[in-house]
């Protein structure tokens, strides 16, 4: 089996948080980013941070001691958005396949995502689709193509996360599979003050 790496999204501004950086916004008592990286640890081999430059040092702080090497992907142009994050993230893998998942998904289900490396291989992308939209932030990527297509999609000056999906050969993981082998609240992200607290509710 070749390495499996994930690439957290980390670089947003998170407008809707308030001043603090989210991805390390205490969640009932842990970073949100460290929550994130235990809970896919146990299914990949490394870890690529995405992040703008100001970020790293509180990040590093939060990971310490993880349970698989984290390594930094830095924006070369920050606030361009998730797609070129994406691409500068996964220009960073060194694995044929990659988990690209955002910072503020604090209840990811590892088994969900080994499932999702299964149903990539051999093709391009295994996309989950819960219900009418794609959780581009939540699936598996061959990494070279994936950032190939961000890149052309960028340069094209498509804007939606969707747009690079089009140029790759990639499976549909649908709700009915999400069910049998996966959670739903998998992709829940926590976006504001009272998405934290009712995140930090549950997991206490």
């Amino acid at each position: 089996m070749s390495e499996r790496t994930a690439v957290v999204l980390a670089g947003g501004r998170s407008t809707r948080f308030g001043d603090e950086d989210k991805a390390v916004a205490d969640l009932a008592g842990t970073p949100m980013i460290r929550r994130v990286v235990d809970r896919v640890a146990p299914v990949v081999d490394a870890v690529v941070i995405n992040c703008r430059a100001a970020q790293r040092a509180a990040i590093e702080d939060a990971l310490d001691g993880v349970a698989v090497p984290v390594t930094f992907a830095e924006d070369d142009y920050p606030d361009e958005g998730p797609m070129a994050g994406m691409a500068t993230g996964l220009r960073a893998v060194a694995g044929e396949y990659a988990f690209v998942v955002a910072c503020d998904m604090p209840f990811v289900d590892a088994d969900f995502v080994d499932y999702l490396f299964e149903r990539a291989e051999g093709h391009e992308a295994a996309v989950p689709r819960p219900d009418q939209w794609f959780e581009t932030t939540h699936a598996v990527y061959r990494a070279a193509a994936m950032a190939d297509a961000c890149e052309a999609a960028l340069d094209a000056g498509k804007e939606r996360i969707v747009a690079p999906l089009f140029d790759l050969d990639f499976v549909v993981v649908d709700a009915a599979e999400v069910r049998e082998h996966g959670h739903p609240d998998t992709f829940e992200n926590c976006n504001t003050k009272t998405d934290f607290a009712d995140a930090a509710e549950r997991l206490r």
